[in-house]
């Protein structure tokens, strides 16, 4: 079914999607400085989050009868992107690893615009499924903004 396959299309992009986030907060866990105990509970909880809503969008692909993705974005952008963050690690202050995280919340936010503008014909549940996790998402990107104007505050 055609219906199915561009359905199935636009939930993989979301998977990869998933996919480089947990990359990105995975390795900003495992980076953070010591002292910021508090980013690394934060990060390992969105980390948690993207491979949950992964879970999810696998499990209606298979629905769907596609073959899930497994990988990051074919066009590595936001992997790329989270990987940008590591590199602000070492050396660099809370500011400007929150900063980062910012910058790939927001592509994590335009990936789900995307998916809900598509021409895909979604299904009520898979809309909602999208629509839902996209709030959750947009809540984890306001944290990290708090956090970041909280810091830039208190500088």
């Amino acid at each position: 079914m055609v219906q199915n396959k561009e359905i199935i299309e636009v939930l993989n992009d979301l998977i990869r999607i998933n996919n480089d986030r947990t990359a990105g907060y995975t390795r900003a866990s495992e980076d953070t400085k010591t002292v910021d105990v508090d980013l690394r509970t934060i990060f390992e909880r969105m980390a948690d989050e993207s491979r949950q809503n992964a879970i999810e969008l696998t499990a209606q692909v298979g629905r769907l009868g596609g073959e899930p993705a497994t990988g990051t974005t074919t066009s590595g952008k936001i992997y790329r992107a989270w990987m940008n963050v590591k590199d602000m690690f070492t050396g660099k202050d809370r500011h400007a690893l929150l900063a980062s995280c910012e910058y790939g919340e927001d592509a994590a936010q335009r990936a789900y615009e995307d998916a809900l503008a598509s021409d895909a014909p979604l299904p009520t549940d898979v809309r909602q499924l999208i629509t839902s996790q996209k709030s959750s998402l947009r809540n984890a990107h306001d944290m990290i903004k708090r956090y970041r104007d909280l810091h830039e505050i208190t500088k």
